[in-house]
């Protein structure tokens, strides 16, 4: 597990995203994407290769000025347990940060994971970027089985997540 690169994806691994996502919708925590939205939208991922393959994989998507979601984490069921998804959002959250928004949000039907990122669950009606973006074109909207997630990203800082100051 020496070898892996973290990296920003590009339109050329479009295809290889696709597939990841693909080969785990079967364990059913995944919506499909379709290969064309994540060419255009390659650049918003973050991704993990090994051996020249991708890994795993996660999304920042904006819901607004603001707030940004990610999405689409993935990470092949060979490399899981030994904190890839992690590093990925944290990378995520960097990135969060640096491009000015102030709150991260997940959608999941397991909370542990996001939980031990300092998450927390929410109502779904505290995240409403997310309900006009998505979720009220979704069959399931009303029925959601997904807990919503929240990262105040400046909580994170303030709270001893991210190094604080040396005061002279």
């Amino acid at each position: 597990m020496t070898d892996l690169v973290l990296r920003p994806a590009a339109p050329a691994d479009a295809g290889a995203l696709h597939a990841l996502i693909g080969a785990h919708l079967d364990e059913g925590r995944l919506l499909p994407r379709d290969l064309a939205d994540l060419r255009r939208h390659a650049a918003r991922f973050v991704v993990c290769e090994a051996g020249g393959a991708i890994k795993a994989c996660a999304e920042l998507a904006p819901l607004s000025a603001t707030v940004a979601e990610i999405r689409s984490l993935v990470v092949a069921r060979d490399f899981r347990r030994v904190g890839l998804a992690a590093r990925l959002v944290a990378d995520l959250q960097g990135r969060a940060r640096a491009a000015g928004y102030e709150t991260l949000t997940a959608f999941t039907h397991d909370p542990r994971f996001f939980i031990r990122q300092n998450f927390s669950i929410v109502p779904h009606v505290w995240v409403p970027e997310k309900i006009v973006s998505t979720c009220r074109s979704c069959p399931l909207f009303r029925r959601c089985t997904q807990y919503a997630m929240l990262l105040p990203l400046d909580a994170v800082t303030r709270y001893g997540a991210a190094p604080a100051a040396r005061v002279a």
